[in-house]
């Protein structure tokens, strides 16, 4: 059977560079290219199992199913039930509106700090990290010198928890305040809090309230600042989601 781009490419040229740009253009907005390849090919079959979406998507039957998983983490996808379990996508139309709301929230928050370090009259030492592992690094730094509290936002949380999880409980241990706000029913670490809230594009921290970060999805590029004036409006609005959420995990 052929694969979803292979029909693309049967149909013509033009079929076949509108599915190359999908591919592009949802890598832009966080998901991997497998991510992005599944997503298409189960919009095109309407339902479907790991291995028919690996066939479907051309890409390997043995990450076929931490891609769906991870699609339905994202909320591009919902399980379908059945054994093997299948999948079926969110309506496309949907996810744009989920997206356009993400996208304008992030922002919004971003001009909101321009502003207000433009009143204050102060610099805005922000500090520009490009690269998947700076970003991560930068991360682990942050919570390597956390002593009080450390907050991550992030629809990523399963990739940070797993590249970062033995310093998440290290700063347990040291007493430190870890807050999670992720999508529902993630795998969170032990002793760690979680605000779910479905969503969620950028990836922040705000470690201490004294320093923040903000990075866009797949982590490939991140601010960092320790300006007072910027930490301090990232507080203000984690707050407000914070004072909403649920108590800490037992």
């Amino acid at each position: 059977m052929a694969t979803v781009e292979e029909m693309a490419v049967s149909l013509g040229a033009e079929f076949s560079q509108e599915y190359r740009r999908a591919v592009s253009v949802l890598g832009q907005v966080g998901l991997t290219d497998y991510e992005a390849r599944a997503y298409i090919a189960l919009v095109a079959r309407g339902i479907g199992d790991a291995a028919a979406i690996a066939q479907a998507a051309g890409i390997p039957r043995t990450s076929a199913y931490k891609v769906l998983e991870s699609l339905a983490q994202k909320n591009y996808a919902q399980p379908a039930g059945g054994k093997p379990l299948l999948f079926k996508p969110r309506r496309p139309i949907e996810v744009a509106e989920s997206l356009k709301g993400s996208i304008q929230e992030v922002f919004e928050k971003l001009e909101a700090l321009h502003d207000i370090a433009a009143e204050h009259g102060e610099p805005q030492l922000v500090y520009l990290l490009n690269g998947r592992e700076k970003v991560i690094g930068k991360i682990a730094d942050l919570l390597d010198q956390s002593t009080k509290s450390f907050i991550l936002t992030t629809p990523q949380v399963a990739d940070l928890r797993d590249e970062l999880g033995k310093k998440f409980a290290h700063a347990v241990k040291r007493g430190v305040e870890v807050t999670f706000v992720t999508a529902p029913l993630q795998k969170i670490p032990e002793g760690v809090r979680v605000i779910p809230r479905n969503n969620l594009l950028a990836t922040e921290v705000l470690a201490d309230n004294q320093h923040a970060l903000l990075a866009g999805p797949n982590l490939e590029a991140a601010g960092f600042t320790d300006n007072p004036i910027l930490t301090a409006h990232l507080q203000q609005f984690l707050e407000i989601i914070l004072d909403r959420g649920p108590e800490p995990r037992p």
